[in-house]
């Protein structure tokens, strides 16, 4: 059974500190003073994220391992993925810029997948182990660090610049990293990190008292 986590947190508006009570799901907490918002619980917190970044690790697959776009001018067509383009920068002699595609597009996303989805199943059943939390504090950085839609910019971009001097044409990788753009954020906006931290083993084995201080409404 889970011990519910008493939270103190300060109002982003007026700055009062207060305890954060257990909601329930699809609750909200408002401040006791001023009524702004502190907090919301998703009505579904570990379901709905754990299917999408099931969704998010598929996708990723497909972006990864077909053609973003091809190409085809006199007579001569190419294609390449994330990887590849990543690859040819580093064979052309764009050794850095190869590394931080690499790392952003790809090595971030796939880090991030992979926590989460280890994060999410492991909480399935608590209390989850403590190393849990440190998982779930890397994939917020590295959610950070994937900037799979300024890549997606940077295509579109390109597409403009060379529509009219070769035929392009859209593959389903370039498809899948659009999908990816709208998973990324979702996951984001269902995932309820306090019930997370609920689950998580702390080393003593309990929860620590909150201090007084006036209960949020």
């Amino acid at each position: 059974m889970v011990t519910p986590l008493v939270e103190t947190v300060a109002c982003p508006d007026c700055d009062l500190l207060q305890r954060m009570p257990p909601l329930p799901p699809g609750g909200k907490a408002g401040c006791s003073r001023c009524g702004d918002s502190l907090a919301t619980r998703p009505s579904d917190p570990l379901e709905l994220p754990l299917a999408l970044t099931v969704a998010a690790a598929i996708v990723f697959i497909v972006a990864n391992t077909t053609p973003l776009m091809g190409l085809s001018a006199v007579g001569r067509s190419a294609s390449t993925t994330i990887i590849g383009g990543a690859y040819e920068m580093w064979v052309q002699g764009q050794a850095v810029t190869g590394v931080v595609v690499a790392f952003c597009a790809v090595i971030a996303p796939a880090s991030y997948i992979l926590f989460m989805l280890t994060v999410l199943l492991a909480v399935r059943r608590p209390p989850a182990p403590r190393w849990v939390g440190e998982m779930l504090r890397w994939a917020r950085h590295l959610q950070l660090w994937s900037t799979l839609e300024v890549m997606m910019l940077g295509i579109l971009v390109a597409l403009f610049k060379i529509a009219e001097l070769a035929t392009v044409d859209a593959g389903v990788g370039l498809y899948a990293v659009g999908a990816l753009l709208v998973l990324f954020p979702a996951i984001m906006i269902h995932l309820d990190p306090r019930e997370i931290w609920q689950r998580v083993e702390w080393a003593d084995g309990e929860v620590p008292p909150p201090p007084a201080t006036e209960p949020a409404r």
